[in-house]
């Protein structure tokens, strides 16, 4: 006896996702699940969120000049909020701000002006090269210069490597060390990892805020970051002018001698 052919119907399906009358028809009788939402709303909600939260907070990061300088473009009472709020900032950097140079230490000293400082918060020592040659080292150096004199409430301490731990490699110069709370809360070997000879301030922020020195909404932070976005997007447009300008230039004429 011949086997019954198979009496179901194949069903085409090209695209279940696509919007036709067809695609209808199997989710109604559940052959196909429903189509998932589109996700153009969220997205547009998203981006509707973003754009108003950078509107409101269009102001951080500016100082008492920048925010005199938009009293013709923003609203009295609203510039008057950030100068108060920069005001206090201002008024509580100042007598937090105990510190500001870097503190050349010695091996004897290190337990005193590191180890139980950081019981009052982070510091943040440079274990320096004992050689002149080292690039590495003498960034840093210069960072760490400027920084304390940026983060008067931080500490900043330099001490050359082989005379705080005797035979510290050189290969190893320099390291920065952390301490907080008596201990140490991070070590950094060499810049590699964080800019290498081309670490800036900007690398140094992230690293403050990392290990909770200052906040991620700091207005020193929030400034030098407005001003680097700042800098990249003027170097993109000349760029993009350089570029538009090449384009237009005519052909050298040595092409039709």
């Amino acid at each position: 006896m011949a086997t019954p052919a198979d009496q179901r119907i194949a069903v085409p399906i090209d695209d279940p996702n696509a919007d036709t009358e067809w695609n209808e028809i199997l989710r109604k009788h559940g052959v196909i699940p429903e189509k998932p939402p589109s996700p153009t709303p969220m997205i547009e909600e998203a981006i509707g969120e973003a754009r108003r939260l950078a509107h409101e907070n269009r102001l951080e990061g500016k100082d008492l000049d920048e925010l005199d300088d938009l009293e013709d473009e923003e609203d009295e009472e609203f510039l008057e909020q950030y100068r108060q709020r920069r005001m206090r900032e201002l008024s509580s950097l100042q007598k937090k701000s105990v510190h500001g140079s870097v503190y050349p230490i010695s091996k004897p000293e290190y337990s005193r002006e590191v180890t139980d400082a950081s019981q009052a918060g982070p510091v943040f020592v440079h274990l320096a090269s004992s050689m002149g040659t080292n690039v590495e080292s003498r960034v840093l150096s210069q960072l760490w210069r400027q920084a304390a004199q940026e983060y008067g409430d931080i500490k900043f301490c330099e001490i050359r490597a082989s005379q705080a731990i005797e035979n510290y490699p050189e290969r190893n110069c320099p390291t920065i060390l952390v301490y907080n709370k008596g201990d140490i809360a991070k070590q950094i070997v060499t810049l590699m990892t964080i800019g290498g000879v081309k670490m800036s301030m900007l690398d140094l922020d992230k690293l403050l805020v990392e290990v909770g020195a200052i906040s991620d909404n700091d207005m020193r932070v929030l400034k030098r970051r407005r001003e680097a976005e700042d800098a990249e997007e003027e170097r993109h447009m000349s760029k993009g002018i350089k570029s538009s300008s090449d384009r237009s230039k005519p052909e050298d004429d040595d092409d039709w001698d």
